[in-house]
This record gives structure tokens, sequence and C-alpha cells, in this order.
């Protein structure tokens, strides 16, 4: 059997990872670990909850303590990612597995008044991570330097490309030494990430540790055919079945997380909402309150997909579809993470199923149908049939599906 003391890592590093329980190297990890230890660039395609942050950060940590990376005094790493909330994640996760290394690990991100991240930065920082817009704000402002960094991670490629970050990074890169070490991590792969990973990396070792888009094994998939009108009744019941667990439950839009949460009150469930118009202290006010177990249930749109990571959440709910069906892997993975068990349910009514057909073209399986009480539609038609029919209200090209699925009111929302 592998472990993490097989892979290079030196004691005090294996002690901080006893003490935060990791037992044995997940795959990406287990391929990952020694290559970024040889001073190779890296493609890695991973699907969420694989346990991307210790592949990279543990062998950047290494190189750290023992000095490999030079330039002590300036910044000699950056870490990039999409969101606030995994930019706070990967900040907790280096600073368990470096205590006692005096590496010094800064995280800077919007949202949140500057002052408080330019005291952190001027206290010195080994490692920086860093959302796209903050860093540049700060660099244009001369407040951060990265003329010196010698690695750099770009975490949840395809996210930041959603986001609309390109041009950001693309700026950034300018910003950073052309000798350098690069790694790159994505959960998928369509041709515009692996574009911009080729512009990026030079001879990298790939890491695939599953298939691209594919789905945790452990991961129990389901869907109810539900009507529209229905899915509060049916969520209640949902909820009250399973109330001893944790629930993230996922709506399109910011106005439907909010309004979701009072639907439950007068259910007498209570719950929060975060998304991109919350501030950034609420946002982590609920998700703090969701860690801890103070609440049960938080709703959260595709903002957080990517962004948390709980232990032991053993149920996500997918209220609405999205209609970026590789949103469905990231939504899904928030659960079933490092190999426990987990459980994802999706609510579709009948102006989503095309929504459903996308996703099991994407995943490569049907997810099982269900019915739960009398709240859900008969299942009149497998998912297989289904993808052969065409019915009246839903496109029969091409052009037709792509203005369908992109109409106002099925527009991604963060």
């Amino acid at each position: 059997m592998i472990t993490f003391s097989s892979l290079g890592l030196s004691n005090p590093i294996l002690s901080n990872l006893q003490a935060e329980g990791y037992e044995n190297p997940t795959p990406v990890q287990q391929q990952s670990i020694p290559i970024v230890l040889q001073g190779r660039d890296l493609l890695s395609c991973a699907q969420t909850g694989t346990g991307k942050t210790a592949a990279f950060g543990l062998p950047l940590l290494e190189m750290l303590s023992k000095g490999i990376i030079k330039n002590k005094g300036s910044i000699q790493s950056l870490i990039l990612c999409p969101t606030r909330e995994l930019a706070i994640q990967i900040h907790e996760s280096l600073t368990a597995y470096g205590r006692n290394l005096n590496i010094k690990t800064c995280v800077i991100f919007g949202g949140v008044p500057q002052q408080k991240q330019e005291r952190e930065l001027s206290r010195g920082c080994d490692v920086l991570i860093a959302t796209p817009g903050r860093l540049l704000d700060l660099i244009q402002q001369k407040i951060v330097r990265i003329d010196k960094i010698g690695y750099l991670v770009l975490d949840e490629a395809d996210r930041m490309l959603d986001m609309g970050f390109l041009r950001d990074i693309k700026r950034i890169l300018q910003e950073i030494p052309a000798q350098r070490q690069t790694l790159f991590f994505s959960a998928t792969m369509p041709d515009d990430i692996r574009k911009l990973a080729d512009s990026m990396l030079k001879n990298p070792a790939q890491v695939n540790v599953s298939p691209t888009s594919s789905t945790a094994e452990k991961i129990n998939q389901t869907v109810f055919h539900v009507a529209k009108d229905n899915k509060k009744a049916l969520l209640v019941e949902l909820l009250n079945k399973h109330k001893d667990n944790s629930c993230l439950i996922f709506t399109r839009t910011k106005h439907g997380a909010n309004r979701l949460v009072k639907d439950l009150m007068k259910s007498e469930i209570t719950s929060e909402a975060i998304h991109g118009n919350k501030s950034q202290s609420a946002r982590q006010k609920a998700l703090s309150n969701f860690k801890s177990g103070k609440i049960s249930v938080l709703i959260a749109t595709d903002i957080a997909a990517r962004g948390i990571d709980i232990d032991q959440l053993s149920l996500v709910i997918n209220y609405e579809l999205p209609n970026v069906p590789e949103t469905y892997v990231h939504r899904i993975g928030r659960t079933g993470r490092a190999g426990s068990s987990g459980l994802a349910v999706s609510f579709c009514d009948h102006d989503e199923k095309i929504f459903l057909r996308d996703i099991e073209k994407l995943i490569k399986i049907s997810i099982p149908a269900q019915t739960f009480g009398t709240m859900t539609a008969p299942v009149l038609k497998s998912p297989v049939v289904l993808a052969q029919s065409k019915t009246q209200n839903q496109p029969k090209s091409r052009n037709q599906h792509r203005n369908w699925r992109n109409k106002p009111s099925l527009q991604k929302a963060s």
C-alpha cells in the first residue's frame, strides 16, 4: 500500500498529516506529489473532491521547507483559484499541512476591504493564494509583486474560464517569470482549457485519475421527476426524512436561493443562503454555521460548487438542474469526497428534461429515476427513450437548443 512517507515527504509534514487524520494518499496525490517534487510541470484532470489541494500543496511545502524554491523574503509561490471560498479553503489546508515549518501563507480575494490583506502581506508571504481580480488590483497599486515566484498553480482552471477570468490570467502571466514550475488542475478538459494549458506548461507530466467529467463512484445519484409547483413540498419531505444529515441545496439564481430560505422557514426548517450578492462576512458566517452544525441546510448558487469542503457532507440536492452539464459534476462532487459515500438528488420538471439529457450524455450513465411519496409525477419514459424523442416545447436543432438553453430565465447566475 502506498503511504505518504513513501512519496518523499519529510517527517514534519508527515506528522502534520497524521494530526489532521490523513491516512493514505488518494490516487491524484499518489501520482502528482512525486512529479512535482521532481520539478516538472504538471497537467492534471481530476474531478472535484479527489484531494487536489494536498496534491499540489504538500510538495510545495516540502520544497519551500528545504529551500528548493529560492528568493526568500519575496512571494515565492502563487496559487490562483476562482472563488473566495476556495481560496480560504486552500489557505486553511496549507496552514494545517505546514504547521511549524516557518512558511508564511497569505490569502487575498475581493468582496472585502483590502486593508487587512495589505497588513498581512506586509508581514511577509511565501505562498500567496489569490483570486485573479483582487490580485491584479493589488499589483496595479504596487502592493504586491509576483516577479520572483518559482511556482505557479492554477486550481479549478475550467471554473476560472467559466467565470470570465481568462483575460485576468493572461495579464497575471505577464507579471511572473517565464522560468517557473507550473501546475495546472482542472476538473474538465475541454479544448479551450487544453489550449490555455499548452500555452503555460513546458513538457508537462499528465495525471488523469478518472475519465473527464465523471462523477465519484461512491455517490449514489437519483432524479425525481416532479412538477415545478411540487418541488417545495418534495424538498420539505426529503429534508425531514434526512433531518439528521447535513444537506447542500443548489439553486440556479440568487433570488431563488433567498426565496427558498424563506419557504423552508415556513416549514420550520432553518437554512441559510450563500451567493454572489451576499457580503463576504455573511457568506463566511453561513458556511461556518454549516460546517459547525449550527444549521444543517445550506442553499447555494454555483459560486459554491467548487469552494466548499465539508467532511461527511452526506446529501446534495439539485433543486434546479444546471443548464451547463459540467456544473452538475461539480455540484454533486461536494459529497462523496475522498472516498466517502454520498447521495446526490436532483429535481427535474418538464422544462429541465433537456438539461437532464445533457448531463447523462456527459457522465455516460442514466441516472436512476425515483418516486417520493405522492409529490412526483410518474416516470413515463426512461432517459434513453427520452433522448430519442422530441416534444413540442423542446428544440429540434442544435442552434435552437443553444438559444433555448440560454434564454434569460434559465441563464446561469452566481
